[in-house]
């Protein structure tokens, strides 16, 4: 994905003040972790005595290994405005269900999601997925060294 294309993204988030689903893009880009592990984190993941905290960490299902990774300034507002939203009030789930069996979102509603994104701004939803926003990080420290 192109800066221009996360860039679009993340205005027309914020420009409809879709709260959640910009602070689960922002989340996503900081964190790079793969979709089942991202639509599982809680919210004592990122919060302590009540703040969102600079640094996070999260076992991966798949490796049993702990990620550590920085929560930006950015994504620390986008998650503090979800965190406001009434959806969340005692959730113990990040991006809880809107169902009361479903304690999070599935990965298939988040590859939904990103679908939805992504042909938002003009992309084939075909050409990308989850996974692009594992790379969308890494890509941008590339062109910044490079």
């Amino acid at each position: 994905m192109k800066p221009k294309h996360f860039w679009a993204i993340r205005v027309r988030l914020e420009l409809a003040e879709n709260y959640r689903d910009l602070a689960l893009f922002n989340m996503a880009i900081d964190s790079k972790l793969c979709g089942c592990d991202l639509v599982k984190m809680k919210v004592v993941d990122i919060m302590a005595s009540g703040q969102i905290k600079d640094r996070a960490s999260v076992l991966q299902s798949k490796t049993q290994k702990s990620v550590r990774f920085e929560i930006s300034e950015g994504t620390r507002a986008s998650v503090g405005k979800w965190m406001e939203d009434e959806l969340m009030v005692g959730s113990e789930y990040l991006w809880p269900g809107r169902f009361h069996e479903r304690l999070h979102i599935s990965t298939r509603q988040y590859a939904w999601i990103v679908r939805d994104w992504v042909t938002s701004v003009g992309l084939e939803a075909s050409a990308y997925g989850t996974h692009s926003m594992r790379r969308t990080k890494v890509a941008q420290i590339r062109r910044r060294r490079g």
